[in-house]
């Protein structure tokens, strides 16, 4: 079967798209530094798909590294590029490491992968290119708006520079993917979401604060102009997001790409607020959140949900899972990891 390089592979959503892609026959091999996932993440893909994945620990920043290791895999058939950083808060502190870690890293992978016989490359973005958008659903067609941090501009950056490179070389073909909130686990708790350290993303931190590892969960801003006053997204079960992938990646294999640079939303289209989350975790637990309402967060967007229609019609997609879904999977995967009973 075709090599399929995931960069991030023990992440969040690299890890679950591994499986996805071992589980359709893909051989992959992963690249990961480790920064912001761990090692034992290969043994939970090992025990969903039974197949053991070819993992290099690699910092991507390190040009001459990712030279020799294509020179080592020169038949790599396709590269799904997750290896990023992630946060937005955490960029609005520290601009530098985020245009470091996520531009430089993606144009040593791109000279790369023009050396391939086969140019596929799938590149993880983000609905923050949009900024805030003026409508709701958001569509692939809406104005790319000044980013609203850091994180949010690399995103933007880099799907120029993918953009860029291809109107110059006819043989790269490559597809954004501008991801909404991806959450939840799979469904055999044998992967799911495990930051180190305090969790950025709201989710984690709802169940870890239900685990007791959190006294307490903030609700960053109350006032916003929403039914509820909370921030709205648009949450996406990370199974249909890896699944997303798949389909990405087999449209540019089978040559089925009306042009060599596209992009795609990839959500549920329906926005949800923080606070019908928080109901939505404490429906299926059955148990009650402690929180709080705390100050707005800089570089947040009041809400965001997309218009899946582009990718349901022509890249023949669609996400499955409901947001009860999602938080469930999230729950089990947290009592899993932490050992709590039912």
């Amino acid at each position: 079967m075709k090599k399929i390089l995931v960069t991030g592979g023990l992440g969040f959503i690299g890890s679950h798209t591994v499986v996805e892609l071992q589980s359709e026959g893909y051989d992959v091999i992963i690249i990961d530094d480790l920064s912001n996932s761990s090692v034992d993440v290969i043994e939970g893909i090992k025990a969903i798909t039974g197949k053991l994945p070819i993992f290099e620990k690699l910092d991507l920043k390190e040009k001459a590294s990712v030279e020799r290791f294509f020179q080592k895999h020169s038949d790599i058939s396709g590269v799904i590029h997750f290896a990023a950083s992630k946060a937005v808060g955490e960029s609005i502190e520290n601009p530098l490491l985020y245009y470091e870690n996520n531009l430089n890293t993606l144009i040593y992978m791109l000279k790369e992968v023009l050396n391939l016989s086969a140019s596929n490359f799938i590149f993880s973005s983000s609905c923050t290119v949009y900024g805030q958008a003026d409508e709701m659903p958001i569509t692939e067609n809406a104005p790319i708006k000044p980013a609203e941090s850091p994180y949010g501009n690399t995103k933007q950056i880099g799907e120029e520079i993918i953009k860029d490179t291809c109107k110059v070389n006819d043989n790269l073909n490559a597809i954004a993917l501008r991801y909404f909130n991806p959450i939840g686990a799979h469904p055999s708790t044998k992967i799911g979401e495990l930051p180190i350290g305090v969790p950025q993303n709201l989710v984690p931190f709802i169940t870890q604060t239900a685990a007791g590892l959190r006294e307490c969960l903030s609700v960053f801003g109350n006032d916003y102009t929403t039914p509820d006053g909370t921030c709205i997204r648009d949450y996406i079960h990370v199974v249909d997001l890896a699944k997303a992938h798949v389909v990405a990646l087999e449209r540019l294999l089978n040559d089925n790409n009306q042009s060599n640079f596209e992009t795609f939303n990839v959500g549920t289209g329906v926005g949800s607020s923080v606070l019908e989350v928080i109901r939505s975790f404490e429906n299926v637990s059955g148990q009650s959140l402690n929180y709080k309402i705390a100050p707005r967060r800089e570089g947040d967007v009041v809400k965001a949900y997309a218009n899946t229609k582009k990718a349901n019609t022509i890249l023949g997609w669609e996400a499955k899972s409901s947001l009860d879904d999602a938080m469930l999977s999230a729950w089990k995967w947290e009592k899993n990891i932490r050992n709590i009973e039912d």
